[in-house]
């Protein structure tokens, strides 16, 4: 599993187009927004036929976005249960 938490920075008058083209990015959960600020708060998680890395480049390039942070990023990748 792989997570990854993003502050999605736009014009408030863009939010509308943005938050459409952010949701039909594969794996992105809108967790919510602040037009005073410019910020709109995503999760994305991978799934079957798409990488975190893939939608996070999805979102950089979307329509009217103007930058994101990577706030969070969890991969439980190469975490086995070792026996003692």
């Amino acid at each position: 599993m792989n997570i990854a938490s993003l502050v999605v920075r736009a014009f408030p008058a863009d939010f509308p187009e943005v938050i459409d083209a952010l949701l039909r990015i594969p794996g992105v959960e809108l967790h919510g927004s602040s037009a005073e600020q410019g910020n709109i708060v995503i999760t994305i998680e991978d799934g079957e036929g798409w990488s975190v890395t893939d939608s996070i480049l999805a979102v950089n390039l979307a329509p009217k976005v103007q930058g994101l942070t990577i706030a969070y990023e969890y991969t439980d990748d190469g975490l086995e249960l070792q026996e003692a």
